[in-house]
């Protein structure tokens, strides 16, 4: 990577728009949109919206997912010829499960200079939003596709004990709320739909009970952002028999008896109601 910029080329702005409400745009990011030579989108009609609403007439050029490598060459000629280019995307910041890394890998490589505009972004504002403690968060995107390809991956997440933030769709939603259930356990969730929109709507609680609610609404509509509790991280001792790993949960004083439970069971192959049995005895 070349870290030295050249002056004849221009800059890369990486500008982050609203996920919703207009006004969410900084006043650095409109004085850019209006000073650069040409914007990049992911969607030009979408992004005419915003630039109408802010009356900035600078020119569109069409930067989406399925041609990024034949647009980001484009771009690139561009740059390398004193221009001055902004890339949004269709919300928020780009390249957050949003098109845009080719292109600045690309320019990285040519000595382009690349400039971050910050702002809104749903990841962020979910986090923020969601009242569950997001010190470590691992950031997944969007979850596979297919049924299957989807609950072999939350498989793999199972004993991931950070804060797991994605982006789902309104049609996979609640499939995606069962498989959570079924494979990781009713764990707390933060759910929120059309994020700083007229009807943004959250629903907060155990898997279960978010799933009742939303199962219960006639449509369930807009991009959902999710914030899913991590796995319990259990320092217990290796080799201890049953009696001695609800002890050892017992008297770390922060875990309760129905998680500890499920983790016991998970742990040593046992089945919970014997665990349960033993732990209620004991506790």
């Amino acid at each position: 990577m070349n870290d030295s910029f050249s002056a004849d080329k221009g800059t890369l702005y990486i500008v982050a728009t609203p996920i919703g409400n207009l006004e969410d745009i900084t006043l650095r990011a409109i004085r850019i949109l209006k000073e650069v030579d040409c914007i990049a989108s992911e969607d030009t009609r979408r992004t005419k919206i915003l630039l109408n609403h802010l009356g900035i007439s600078t020119q569109l050029i069409s930067y989406y997912r399925e041609k990024e490598a034949s647009k980001s060459e484009q771009i690139i000629e561009l740059l390398g010829q004193g221009k001055n280019i902004a890339l949004v995307s269709d919300a928020g910041t780009p390249c957050i499960s949003d098109p845009g890394t080719i292109l600045i890998a690309k320019a990285h490589s040519h000595g382009i200079r690349v400039s971050p505009i910050p702002g809104a972004s749903a990841l962020t504002a979910g986090l923020s939003l969601s009242g569950l403690p997001a010190d470590t968060i691992l950031f997944l995107g969007f979850l596979p596709n297919g049924k299957s390809a989807r609950r072999k991956y939350l498989v793999s997440l199972k004993d991931e004990t950070h804060l797991l933030a994605f982006y789902e769709s309104p049609k996979r939603i609640i499939g995606c709320l069962k498989d959570l259930y079924d494979l990781l356990g009713d764990r707390r969730v933060f759910v929120v739909r059309e994020l700083t929109k007229i009807y943004e709507e959250y629903f907060s609680g155990s898997i279960s009970t978010v799933l009742e609610k939303l199962s219960a609404k006639t449509t369930v509509k807009g991009e959902f952002v999710v914030v899913l509790e991590g796995g319990l991280k259990s320092n217990a001792p290796e080799g201890a028999d049953l009696h001695q790993l609800i002890e050892w949960y017992r008297d770390q004083g922060d875990i309760s008896l129905s998680d500890s439970v499920k983790k016991i069971s998970k742990d040593i192959g046992v089945a919970k109601a014997k665990v349960y049995k033993e732990a209620l005895r004991i506790w």
